[in-house]
């Protein structure tokens, strides 16, 4: 079995900093006042932004 150092990781972590590994998707159910039904917004974010996008009302 092929062992990895720790510095090759953390190397390696650096360089794929802008991956697909820090996008997640999220989904948000919004009630329409008019008819009482949801709808679902469903995006891929950056997993830093994950709270601004629940804290915006729309």
């Amino acid at each position: 079995m092929a062992k990895v150092s720790k510095n090759a990781r953390v190397a390696q972590r650096a360089a794929n900093q802008g991956s697909g590994r820090d996008f997640v998707k999220v989904i948000k159910s919004i009630k329409c006042e008019d008819t009482g039904k949801y709808t679902y917004k469903e995006l891929m974010i950056h997993k830093d932004k994950v709270k601004e996008f629940f804290a915006d009302k729309k």
